[in-house]
Parts: C-alpha cells; structure tokens; sequence
C-alpha cells in the first residue's frame, strides 16, 4: 500500500516538473483559446464533407431551442 502512495506522490511530482520545464501550466485552456483552436479543423470538416445544412439545422434548432 505505502509502495503505491510512493509511486503516486513521484508521478504527480514528475507530471508538475514537465509542466514548469514546458511553460505550460496545469489546467484548462480559456474558453475562446480552444475555440480559437478547433474551428479551422471543423471549418475543414463541414468543406470536405458538405456538411454545411446540417450546420445551419442544428444551429436553427439551438436557437429555437433557446427561444430565439
């Protein structure tokens, strides 16, 4: 049992020193960053696979959905 906290506590440890030494830090990413990130791939997406009425269907749904 202690052999496993052991191991545990080391690979927290190691993960927290790979964040410092990649200047990330832990956590989640600001929303408008991973927005930021994931529209140029699902604008390929909805090219490649025509998928643009379906898009605007679902967008159309969500807003009657939400009352607009």
């Amino acid at each position: 049992m202690a052999d496993t906290a052991a191991r545990s506590i080391v690979r927290t440890q190691g993960r927290r020193a790979y964040a410092a030494f990649s200047g990330r830090r832990s956590g989640t990413r600001h929303p408008l960053v991973a927005t930021a990130m994931v529209l140029p791939l699902a604008a390929l997406l909805v090219v490649v696979f025509g998928g643009w009425e379906a898009v605007v269907a679902q967008a159309s749904s969500v807003g009657a959905m939400l009352g607009r």
